[in-house]
Order: C-alpha cells, then structure tokens, then sequence
C-alpha cells in the first residue's frame, strides 16, 4: 500500500500542537515595517490557531 505524502506548502506553513491544535503565524510580519505602526507589528507576533473550518482540511494536509 502506497503512503500518503505531506503536502510540503503546509508543513512550511502549519503545525500541529501537543494537543492537536493547527496552528499558523499571521501574514504581514515580513517586510515593509515602515509603512505599519510598532502596535501592529507586536499584534501580528506570535502564532494563532486555525480556524475551526479550515482546520480539519489542514489537518489532513499534514497527513495526520
């Protein structure tokens, strides 16, 4: 029986945390930081989770 393989643009983009949660980074916190104000940049730090929608669909893009 063949295996199924991750899909490699999710496992740069997603991860699954100790309790099965998806979780991301947000987007804008690449460049350009002079155009956005140093409260936005500190809000987009850090990862979130998923959405609940999305998330089953990730989940199994990671092949779990």
């Amino acid at each position: 029986m063949p295996k199924n393989k991750t899909h490699s643009g999710a496992k740069k983009r997603l991860r699954l945390t100790g309790t099965g949660k998806v979780m991301r980074e947000r987007a804008g916190r690449r460049h350009l930081f002079e155009g956005k104000s140093s409260r936005v940049t500190r809000r987009l730090a850090g990862d979130v989770e998923v959405a609940g929608a999305d998330a089953k669909r990730a989940r199994r893009l990671l092949g779990k």
